[in-house]
């Protein structure tokens, strides 16, 4: 009996010690991540809040809404073609259903080639410039007295004469005259001069601010409007841009001769300028695909029906709604611009599972009912 008793009591024992170590060790066991499937799994989704994801069928924690099946493949998603730049950190490829991209507002536009502009706005001010005008005279004065001096015998003074050709001839490019209205002076021509009164045109110069100078160019038209002329509207070219900028206002003035039949326009008066830039023809996207997230820019491209890949572009000039990119897609291509933020949400959920799972010990992502984080 004893011995039987002492059995009895050993077998209890290692009972207790097998379902001691068994629970022990099954988290352990449970958490080895489960091997990838490739066959279609049923998954449940909100529509407004992509980042709740259910196995079963529910009511979203935020909204409150349906939870809407969707039936996705759950592979590793297929890596980017030789056109796409280096991974967009945090974010991935996926796919999504003829049916979902309509329920969430997916909208798509195709990347090309297509003429840029750009309107340069600025204001001005209807010349009044005495110092400008001063050095005029004087350069007009220096060129006189060099010809009275052609003829003289004395080397010092032909060589004085010049010397004050060329420090006149400075100071107008430092008032803002371009070059070829220095030479224009120089063989006799008066237009430059109408700079104190206003008579058949007038001098108009607009303040340009320093990083839009680069854009400006001789010869690029130029729209004025002015307070003082409901309905009125003045154009003319630019003649010049002067070579140094204002240090209070970081701009530099733009010039353009306008001509004003009757006289319309007084000296000091105040316009409305606007600079019209053609930039050519250059590769774009709408800015409606641009998603500015800090420290890069990205797009969403679409490749077949319904792959959705984020790229990282290198875009240029901002011109009549488009951006010009200068890397990261090429023409042709389709780029979403209607929920974008939806699908951007989606491709950082879809990130965070896979980095999730790639973890050793990491569970399922689909047995928890809801995953990811909620905003």
């Amino acid at each position: 009996m004893i011995r039987r008793a002492f059995a009895g009591v050993v077998l209890v024992m290692l009972a207790v010690a097998g379902l001691w170590w068994w629970r022990w060790h099954r988290p352990a066991v449970e958490s080895l991540p489960a091997p990838r499937v490739t066959a279609a799994a049923r998954r449940y989704q909100c529509a407004m809040h992509p980042q709740i994801v259910s196995d079963r069928p529910g009511r979203c924690p935020i909204c409150g809404m349906e939870l809407t099946a969707v039936q996705e493949p759950a592979a590793t998603p297929a890596p980017p073609p030789a056109t796409a730049t280096s991974p967009v950190p945090g974010r991935t490829s996926f796919t999504l259903s003829r049916a979902r991209q309509q329920l969430i507002g997916v909208r798509r536009a195709r990347v090309g080639v297509r003429p840029l502009r750009i309107a340069v706005r600025a204001n001005g001010t209807v010349a009044y410039d005495p110092g400008l005008f001063e050095a005029l005279i004087e350069y007009q004065q220096a060129l006189r007295a060099r010809a009275a001096l052609a003829g003289s015998t004395l080397p010092e003074a032909q060589a004085g004469a010049d010397a004050l050709v060329r420090a006149s001839a400075i100071r107008l490019r430092q008032k803002g005259a371009s070059e070829q209205q220095v030479a224009a002076i120089a063989r006799g021509d008066t237009a430059p001069l109408n700079l104190l009164l206003p008579g058949k045109s007038v001098w108009v110069y607009a303040q340009v601010y320093e990083y839009e100078l680069g854009l400006i160019r001789p010869g690029q038209w130029m729209t004025i409007t002015a307070p003082s002329l409901p309905g009125r509207v003045l154009g003319a070219r630019v003649a010049g841009i002067d070579p140094i900028l204002d240090p209070a206002t970081r701009t530099a003035r733009v010039r353009a001769l306008v001509p004003t039949p009757h006289g319309e326009l007084r000296p000091e008066s105040f316009v409305d300028v606007v600079i019209d830039v053609p930039l050519g023809e250059r590769l774009a996207v709408p800015e409606d695909a641009v998603l500015d997230v800090g420290t890069r820019q990205i797009v969403f491209v679409v490749r077949g029906e319904g792959e959705f890949e984020p790229r990282t572009v290198q875009l240029g000039q901002e011109a009549g709604g488009y951006r010009e990119v200068r890397s990261g897609v090429v023409a042709g291509e389709d780029v979403v611009v209607g929920a974008n933020f939806l699908i951007d949400s989606e491709s950082r959920f879809r990130a965070a599972v896979s980095a999730f799972e790639s973890q050793p010990g990491a569970a399922p992502a689909a047995a928890g009912g809801h995953t990811g984080h909620q905003h």
